[in-house]
């Protein structure tokens, strides 16, 4: 495995993927806990998956804008080290399955060489930074949100203070008030707007999908640009201090909101004023790169089917405000495509276009900068390779996470489901493939990957038990939900459950009823002005499970009889110290303040030096089995516990040292004193675990 290490040019990244290589052989080799071991792994990209033995690979694609370099290099890893199959997601990502954990490392350093990183695509960080695909073309944008979109990535690529947070935390541009980046889903939302000539956001906070969704609270109306990474860098500061840590089910940013409301959260932003480096950071959207749009005549076609033509052009067409140009559509069905197909579209946006693809929130594609001329061409080319059906963003455009094809917690499945539904709307109701305003997700269970919570019309995977205590797969039927605009949306009620092979039947009692009653409503306005009761009695004999079939045993896309399985463990099979682990991490992180201290780094040399004092402190209070829940928690329970106690001698309260790092902005001073003070407060917690194992 030499080869990546001299042909990675950063030496940063080159690091980080020695660092995935060695810890590899710590986990085989019994030196490295499971869990500690899934933490790393999963920050640089590196999921488990159902299938025992094997890895999905998450590829983090910052709000969805992909070269056709790029695109190249990604279909070239996936040829060597998957399946050929790419699979888009609902943030932006693709991911690839089936991967040989110990090729990890060699992957990810094929990826670097066209600038395509696995870092933080998965774990308890700053996931990948979401925009609406249409970025930058948005005829109804006030400025193109991706250079923003593009420094903040930048900016928590790595950075120390949100490695290793109680859970993952998402963020989202929207380019208008169309709000299609949905800003009240997501921890961190902003939505591009110009006051007084000034270009900034409004902000949106702590809203959250999963079993218990929460509409995101308005922090600003408007911020200007410069202070959005400034105000990002203390929020993200806040949650990894109070998030909770020990409760997964209650460690999204949204449970924080929740306990504390809007107005403590922006009294603990104030504390971290003298801690953040930046008060503003402006961001110079001049030096975005620049569009090249090929320059190449246009060739001569015939359209031979000129119905099918016009019927894509009125579904799969997106105006475009620059003058000449629109983008096209590309609807993938549950956002799988294959390598020799990703190649043929990476070159043909490189002769044609503009060299780049935008993934979207809705599993699609979308090229940009295509001449209004060329749309004809454009047709027939991707006609060979299966990419002109038509219903982009439309109703017959379903959304699905993976289910139970490979996710561990899939609970029935969403793919299968999503296929059938496709079908029966193109053969029943083909007068939905131009319909945008009913939108259809699904999920295979209750955590909403497939964002079936805010769909008009959602489905989540779930299992019902008969009489007999037999399992069948099942679905809860969920409507009413919506995106409305300008960080408002509604969140989908749970109607009834029912077995998954009566989805079918469901969908078209719902479609039939609005079709009769709808009018000129909406779906969502419909379902409003008629109630969840209505929809209950709608379709409550679908939830009778005293006359199930054979067949209603068998989960869509299977052959097999259902089994309920969920959360199918990685075994490390071997027995470790946990709190030496613990402390070793935080000799670790005494080493990161260090590195970063000799280059100048302050700021990010005080989070290692904090991180090391907190993770000594829990390392300790673990031992003493006392609840690690959050690093506030942490901070005062050891006060209280070691220090108040007498059991250990540190001087003016370990509160007292920790939190210096709210009083005094980020020196060379204060980092070198700082970083002392953790190396102290380590070697008096090792000191003290030595003693207290040699009188056990």
């Amino acid at each position: 495995m030499q080869s990546f290490r001299t042909e990675i040019e950063n030496p940063v990244v080159q690091k980080d993927i020695l660092e995935l290589e060695r810890k590899i052989h710590e986990f085989h080799g019994g030196k490295l806990d499971e869990e500690k071991f899934r933490s790393l792994r999963l920050a640089r990209g590196v999921y488990g998956q159902r299938q025992e033995g094997v890895q999905m690979i998450r590829i983090k694609l910052p709000y969805g804008k992909v070269t056709s370099k790029q695109l190249h290099r990604i279909a070239d890893v996936s040829d060597e080290y998957s399946r050929g199959r790419l699979h888009i997601t609902t943030r932006q990502d693709i991911q690839i399955h089936y991967v040989d954990l110990n090729r990890t490392p060699e992957l990810w350093a094929e990826l670097e060489k066209d600038d395509v990183t696995l870092r933080e695509a998965c774990g308890n960080t700053v996931r990948n930074v979401t925009a609406s695909e249409t970025a930058g073309i948005d005829v109804d944008e006030p400025f193109d949100v991706s250079p923003y979109a593009d420094a903040l990535f930048k900016y928590f690529l790595r950075n120390p203070i949100s490695q290793e947070m109680g859970r993952k935390f998402k963020v989202s541009f929207s380019a208008s008030d169309a709000d299609t980046g949905l800003s009240y889903m997501h921890d961190l939302g902003f939505i591009a707007k110009i006051e007084n000539g000034v270009k900034g956001f409004k902000v949106m906070l702590g809203g959250g999908l999963g079993s218990q969704p929460r509409h995101a609270d308005v922090l600003f109306e408007f911020l200007a640009t410069d202070k959005i990474i400034p105000l990002m860098e203390q929020v993200v500061r806040v949650f990894d201090r109070y998030g909770e840590r020990k409760s997964r089910a209650k460690a999204r940013m949204k449970f924080l909101l929740k306990d504390i409301g809007l107005d403590g959260f922006k009294a603990l932003l104030q504390d971290q004023q003298k801690a953040i480096p930046f008060h503003t950071y402006p961001i110079d959207a001049d030096n975005y790169p620049e569009v090249v749009v090929a320059n190449i005549a246009v060739p001569e076609v015939e359209i031979s089917n000129t119905d099918a033509f016009e019927k894509w052009k009125s579904t799969n067409l997106v105006p475009q405000k620059q003058k000449g140009f629109v983008a096209i559509g590309i609807k993938v069905l549950l956002g799988d495509f294959y390598t020799d197909k990703a190649r043929l579209l990476a070159d043909l946006v490189q002769k044609y276009a503009a060299g780049e693809l935008r993934l979207s929130l809705r599993q699609n594609i979308l090229i940009p900068y295509v001449k209004e001329e060329l749309v004809p061409f454009f047709y027939l080319e991707l006609e060979k390779l299966g990419f002109t059906e038509a219903g982009y963003n439309k109703a017959l455009d379903i959304t699905a996470c993976p289910g139970t094809d490979t996710c561990n917690l899939g609970i029935a499945s969403s793919t299968g489901i999503a296929e059938e539904l496709e079908r029966v709307i193109k053969k029943e109701y083909p007068q939905y493939i131009s319909n945008a305003d009913v939108v259809i997700k699904i999920s295979g269970c209750m955590n909403a990957c497939g964002q079936h919570n805010m769909a008009n019309i959602g489905f989540q995977g779930m299992s019902v038990r008969t009489k007999d205590k037999l399992v069948a797969p099942a679905l809860q039927v969920l409507l009413g939900g919506g995106n409305i605009g300008n960080g408002e949306g509604r969140f989908a009620d749970k109607v009834v459950k029912v077995p998954s092979r009566r989805g079918p039947e469901a969908l078209r009692i719902i479609l039939d009823d609005y079709d009769a009653n709808g009018g000129d409503l909406s779906y969502s306005d419909y379902y409003s002005e008629k109630g969840e009761h209505y929809f209950y009695d709608l379709l409550k004999h679908l939830t009778d499970v005293d006359n199930l079939t054979a067949e209603d045993f068998i989960d869509w896309g299977t052959t097999e009889k259902y089994k309920k399985e969920i959360g199918i463990g990685e075994c490390a099979g071997v027995v470790i110290d946990l709190i030496a682990t613990l402390l070793f991490e935080s000799q670790e992180k005494i080493e990161n303040a260090e590195a970063f201290l000799a280059e100048d780094k302050w700021a990010a040399s005080i989070y290692y030096s904090y991180t090391s004092m907190v993770n000594s402190a829990k390392a300790l209070l673990t031992a003493e089995k006392v609840k690690v829940n959050t690093h506030n928690g942490i901070i005062k329970d050891f006060q209280e516990k070691f220090v108040v106690a007498g059991k250990l001698d540190i001087a003016g309260g370990f509160d007292t040292k920790v939190f210096q790092i709210n009083e005094n902005e980020p020196t060379a001073e204060f980092a070198k004193s700082y970083l002392a003070d953790a190396k102290e407060f380590l070697s008096a917690v090792a000191d003290f675990r030595k003693l207290e194992l040699a009188t056990v």
